[in-house]
């Protein structure tokens, strides 16, 4: 057992795979989860290109996310009347793979149980870096120190709080939100599933605004834009009343989906944001994941966690411990793939700004070369060829 000892906050995506590798290098690697488990449900992620699929194979499960895939779903995005007026392909939404996101976490978590000590139900709620190591108060075990501390608690990051500074020099609002709701709306009239077996989702904009029903991506998602939002973030009432304010009037099928969102049993509300940092690593403490590269919805996320899960794991591996050196090196290697977190705002996309906007929108996608383009652009965004070799279990 290597004596390094490794702390990582959060047990999505990130963390456990970088548990995995470390684990199974022999470092003593502890992984601490707010939640009482993994998460289930939750809006589906995707894998997009070669790059991605071969982190899945090096990383041991690309055999079960392709046997809990999803199926492909395409966006039809109609007008008041349910007139298709475009269609988003699969493709283009879903990539090459899409698993939900609760799915993925189950998966990355039982490949890596085995390497590192999961504790459930407890935070960390203080740091303190010494010369001999980082001294860690959770809300419930008791202190202990930790040689090096990972953050991967995604975009509101208690860690990166802790370690970098408050989250408001760190984290950019690109003026939109979004709910995830999980629950149906009835879709009378519309076909949900084509004789090829694909998923057909339905999308209606108003300017500013977007409504999604049906699919796999996510069951009913809401999009607006809304600059100075007026809701608490941890309370879930507070969230639905401005959700509800936000869509009053909207016509199309929207009071049948607020209606279903507000009994629904996984509902979750935030806002489009994106990670401002440039370095990812701080003394002894390091991010991973949104925790440090954050673009919400911006469709590259997930294969940036695992690639910078990789990477770290790979770099502290070589280094035999040294955070110092490692650290450097994370930094250096992580620069080009996350320049994609640091562009960019899906907001306009999913709910442009005006009645001109949104035409212009959908006919990318009715025109067959702006169609084949934007699947182009997405792909090599997506594909990066230098991934490091690292001599890892």
């Amino acid at each position: 057992m290597n004596s390094t000892k490794v702390l990582i906050s959060g047990a999505s995506i990130a963390g456990p795979a970088l548990a995995r590798w470390l684990g199974r290098n022999r470092f003593d690697v502890t992984v601490v989860e707010k939640a009482g488990a993994v998460r289930p449900g939750g809006q589906a992620v995707d894998f997009k290109g070669p790059t991605h699929l071969e982190l899945l194979a090096r990383t041991g499960i690309l055999d079960d996310v392709r046997a809990a895939q999803t199926v492909k779903t395409d966006w039809r995005m109609v007008d008041a009347d349910d007139r298709v007026r475009a269609v988003v392909p699969g493709e283009f939404i879903g990539g090459d793979l899409e698993i939900l996101r609760g799915d993925l976490a189950q998966i990355l978590y039982a490949h890596s149980k085995g390497d590192a000590d999961f504790v459930f139900d407890d935070e960390i709620v203080g740091l303190n870096e010494t010369p001999a190591g980082v001294d860690v108060v959770f809300a419930h075990r008791r202190p202990e120190r930790f040689d090096i501390v990972i953050g991967a608690d995604g975009v509101h990051s208690a860690v990166r709080r802790l370690a970098f500074g408050p989250e408001g020099r760190f984290v950019e609002s690109l003026g939109y939100h979004y709910a995830v709701a999980d629950c149906s709306v009835p879709l009378d009239g519309l076909p949900t599933v084509l004789p090829s077996g694909r998923v057909v989702a339905y999308g209606f904009n108003t300017p500013d605004r977007l409504v999604l029903l049906g699919g796999q991506k996510a069951p009913t998602l809401f999009v607006v834009r809304s600059a100075n939002a007026d809701y608490d973030r941890h309370d879930v009432d507070s969230q639905r009343a401005f959700l509800e304010s936000a869509f009053a009037g909207n016509g199309w099928r929207t009071a049948a989906a607020l209606d279903a969102a507000r009994t629904a049993p996984d509902f979750y509300l935030d806002a489009l944001t994106r990670t401002t940092t440039t370095s990812y690593t701080r003394g002894r403490t390091a991010l991973v994941g949104d925790a440090g590269y954050a673009n919400t919805l911006g469709g590259f996320g997930t294969g940036l966690a695992l690639l910078g899960a990789y990477v770290l794991a790979g770099e502290l591996v070589a280094a035999r411990g040294d955070h110092t050196e490692a650290f450097a090196a994370y930094d250096r290697r992580m620069q080009k793939p996350t320049r994609i977190a640091r562009k960019g705002n899906a907001g306009p996309f999913l709910a442009p700004p005006s009645a001109f906007r949104i035409r212009m929108r959908d006919w990318t996608f009715t025109n067959g070369l702006m169609r084949r383009s934007m699947l182009w652009v997405t792909d090599a965004f997506a594909t990066d060829d230098s991934i490091p070799e690292y001599e890892l279990l």
